[in-house]
C-alpha cells in the first residue's frame, strides 16, 4: 500500500523517529500505527545492542525534590554528546526516569514502569537509543527521605534556565528536633550548602564519618613525604599530623570553609543560622554527582 506523508508526520511526532525509520515501519506494518511503533521499538532493541558498546561520557544530573522538601532523588544517564543532552526527548526521559527514582532503589530503576506508558525504563532506553542514535546509558541513582527538617538541592550548570538538569548535581538532607522554622529560609540555606558542596567537593560528611583506612594511608603518605625531605621520624610525625588537619578541611563538608566568605567552615555556618533563626538544623546526608565520574 502506499504509505502518505500524513501518515508519517503521525508516526515521527509520536516517537520522534527519523522520516525513512518512520516510512520503512509503517511500510513494514501495512500503514497500522500501532504496529508501526512497536515495529521501531523492536527495531530499537536491535540497535540498542549495536550501540552499546560505544562510549557515552556525556549527558545528564537530573535531581528532584518533593514540594515538602522531605523526599528528593538524583540520577545520572550518559549519552555520547552534549548535542543528546540538548534533546528535549532524552531530557523528557532523564525527567521520568528522576521521578521513578523517588520510590524506587537504583538496583530497581530499570525494571520500573514508566508512568506514562506501559513499558519500563529499560524498554524506553532501548527505544530512545534506536530515536536518537546514539548509545544512552543509566549509571545511577540514589533517593532521600527526612521526616523532620527540609532537602535542598542544587543543579550547576543547568541545561535549561531553572531546570533540575546539568552537570552537576547536590542534594543535601536538614533534619531538624521541631518544626518551628521558616520553610523559605530553611531551603534558601538548603540551596547554599547545596551550591557549596558543588563547588569544594567534599567526599565525607564529618571527620567521624572518614574510614580508618583512608585517614591511615593519608597519614602514611604525609609521614613518608616528611622523611624523604630529610625530617627527623618525631618531626614527620607531627608535619603528618598537621596534613591531618589540613585533609580534613579539604575533603570533610563540616570542616571545610564555606565557599561565600572563605573564612569560616561550614559547621559554624550551620550554627549561625541555627542562633540567628532559632533552628536546630544538623545536616545528616549529602549526596554530589558529577557527570562522568
Amino acid at each position: 500500500m502506499t504509505i502518505s506523508p500524513e501518515l508519517i508526520k503521525q508516526l515521527r511526532e509520536k516517537t520522534s523517529a527519523g522520516f525513512m525509520a518512520c516510512k520503512k515501519a509503517l511500510d513494514e506494518s501495512n500503514g497500522d500505527l500501532v504496529a508501526a511503533e512497536e515495529y521501531l521499538r523492536k527495531k530499537g532493541l536491535m540497535d540498542a545492542a549495536k550501540k552499546s558498546s560505544r562510549t557515552a561520557g556525556d549527558g545528564l544530573i537530573s535531581c528532584i525534590v518533593t514540594d515538602d522538601l522531605k523526599k528528593a532523588a538524583i540520577v545520572e544517564i550518559n549519552s555520547e554528546t552534549d548535542f543528546v543532552a540538548k534533546n528535549e526527548k532524552f531530557q523528557n526521559f532523564v525527567k521520568e526516569v528522576t521521578e521513578i527514582a523517588l520510590d524506587n532503589d537504583s538496583d530497581k530503576i530499570l525494571e520500573a514502569k514508566l508512568k506514562k506508558s506501559d513499558r519500563t525504563v529499560k524498554e524506553e532506553l532501548s527505544f530512545i537509543i534506536s530515536v536518537i542514535g546514539e548509545n544512552i546509558q543509566y549509571k545511577r541513582a540514589r533517593n532521600f527521605e527526612v521526616k523532620n527538617g527540609i532537602i535542598g538541592t542544587y543543579t550547576h550548570n543547568a541545561v535549561v534556565p531553572g531546570s533540575k538538569m546539568g552537570k552537576i548535581g547536590v542534594i543535601v538532607c536538614l533534619e531538624s528536633q521541631d518544626s518551628n522554622y521558616n520553610i523559605d529560609e530553611a531551603k534558601e540555606f538548603g540551596k547554599k550548602l547545596s551550591m557549596h558542596i558543588a563547588a569544594s567537593t567534599p567526599k565525607f560528611l564529618s571527620i567521624k564519618s572518614v574510614p580508618a583506612d583512608v585517614l591511615a594511608k593519608e597519614k602514611e603518605i604525609a609521614k613518608e613525604q616528611a622523611v624523604s625531605s630529610g625530617k627527623p621520624e618525631a618531626i614527620a610525625e607531627k608535619i603528618a599530623e598537621g596534613r591531618i588537619k589540613k585533609f580534613y578541611e579539604e575533603v570533610v563538608l563540616l570542616e571545610q570553609l564555606y565557599f561565600e566568605d572563605n573564612k569560616s567552615n561550614v559547621s559554624s555556618i550551620l550554627n549561625k543560622f541555627n542562633k540567628e533563626h532559632n533552628t536546630n538544623f544538623k545536616i545528616v546526608e549529602f549526596a554530589r554527582y558529577q557527570l562522568g565520574e
